[in-house]
């Protein structure tokens, strides 16, 4: 077999054999097909596509290429779900607890953030003496023991797709729909996933800027889940917006804490509970919804789901103190608010130019390596639809840098547009697809 005949083939709008693609997965693993020739069947790929057929066999060749990870001696129901993210994104630190406080078990790897904010990841080292690494006994361990476990992804999990996804950055060959899901859904599968429910993004603040494009990557994860049978069901959530009100790691912490203890953003809660509901169905906990929702909105009030949140903070090491004195985290040297100009509705946000300027203030990274302030970041007051007076503060700006505060000073109010009519807001979940 030969790697130009299976270029030519994908160029000429071949279907490819399972066969000719764990071929060329394990080639370019081991180094004997060179980069370049992986990038020119990338962009093969970006041009013509592939079936559903090659994506779910892209994807098996992927996790084939690594470790994957036994989860078998979890005892219980074993759900899992997978953010393509976003700005302002803490819902694993509230969905997690929520569904295990309700008997779930939630085994989870997650990844750092590159870009806007931190990863689920950082948030948690956002939390003193957190840790992210654990052996492989003791997540599970840990997860017979309370319910819930996260951490970050092991190095050795789908080496094809680190190296591809590489690749593609520096090739102009991201943008593909198979090469996209497969990555995603290679990922966790690898981490052991049985049962995935999958939060697609759409809008000015995710990857995928519409909804007929987040509907077509989550029909395609889908497709791939229930190929390699996995249950696996996404929902389509609006991230023209940031998502709750606060942007920043620690601030997303506390966020997270809060809405545990029953005062977090009203749509932030929806979009838990409506998540955790669907995981519980897919757990066989509770299969019909509005009990389901009525099971979740349960925990939050007994208190049981904040419990779960130290209980799962603690065995990984972190001070349950800061948890429970919100005031123990540091805050920014400088905190400065951003006031309304004129009495009116807000019409629109610019999810990404917010997520950019939290980035600016220290609360992500513009490259890998960089380092991150974990206090910094920017606190929302309103969102689209609510109406505003002149004089409010719209948001709060937390950083240690004075001249990128002073900066953001001067452009942030650019990000919302407002209107003199009352705006209409579209529900958090656009649509759900199983």
């Amino acid at each position: 077999m030969l790697m130009t005949d299976i270029i030519i083939k994908k160029r000429d709008h071949g279907v490819l054999s399972k066969e000719e693609i764990d071929f060329f997965v394990t080639g370019f693993v081991s180094g004997s097909i060179p980069d370049y020739q992986a990038s020119s069947l990338a962009m093969a790929i970006v041009l013509n596509g592939m079936n559903q057929e090659e994506t779910v066999n892209l994807t098996n060749a992927f996790i084939n290429s690594g470790d994957v990870v036994d989860l078998s001696m979890i005892k219980g129901p074993l759900v899992d779900k997978h953010s393509t993210g976003g700005v302002g994104d803490k819902t694993s630190l509230v969905l997690g607890p929520l569904v295990s406080a309700c008997g779930a078990k939630l085994a989870k790897m997650s990844g750092r953030g590159l870009g806007h904010t931190g990863g689920t990841i950082d948030k948690m080292e956002s939390i003193p003496g957190m840790r992210v690494v654990l052996t492989h006994q003791e997540f599970v361990d840990q997860v017979n023991k309370i319910g819930i476990a996260i951490v970050g992804q092991s190095g050795k999990l789908v080496p094809a797709d680190k190296k591809m996804y590489a690749l593609r950055d520096v090739t102009g060959t991201v943008e593909s729909l198979p090469l996209i899901a497969s990555s995603i859904m290679s990922k966790k599968i690898a981490s052991g996933a049985d049962s995935i429910l999958l939060d697609v993004k759409y809008g000015s603040g995710a990857f995928m800027k519409n909804l007929d494009d987040g509907t077509a990557l989550a029909r395609i994860m889908v497709d791939i889940g229930r190929g390699l049978n996995r249950n696996t069901i996404a929902i389509l959530t609006d991230m023209d917006e940031p998502l709750g009100n606060s942007i920043g790691n620690i601030l997303e912490v506390k966020e997270a804490v809060n809405t545990l203890r029953g005062q977090g953003p009203k749509e932030f809660l929806e979009l838990c509970l409506e998540a955790g509901a669907i995981m519980l169905g897919q757990a066989g906990i509770e299969t019909n919804h509005t009990r389901a929702i009525g099971l979740l909105k349960s925990k939050i009030t007994d208190g049981t789901a904040f419990q779960k949140l130290q209980e799962f903070v603690a065995a990984q090491g972190g001070d349950i103190t800061y948890l429970e004195d919100l005031n123990m985290f540091p805050v920014s040297r400088y905190i400065k608010q951003v006031l309304v100009k004129e009495d009116g509705y807000i019409a629109k946000i610019d999810a990404l130019g917010l997520g950019e300027t939290a980035m600016r203030l220290g609360a992500g990274r513009q490259k890998i390596g960089d380092t991150i302030d974990y206090k910094s970041g920017i606190i929302l007051n309103f969102h689209k639809g609510d109406a505003v007076k002149k004089g409010d503060v719209l948001l709060e700006l937390h950083s240690d840098k004075l001249d990128e505060v002073t900066a953001a000073m001067t452009y942030v109010t650019s990000y919302f547009k407002f209107s003199k009519e009352k705006v209409i807001k579209d529900p958090i979940i656009a649509k759900v697809i199983s």
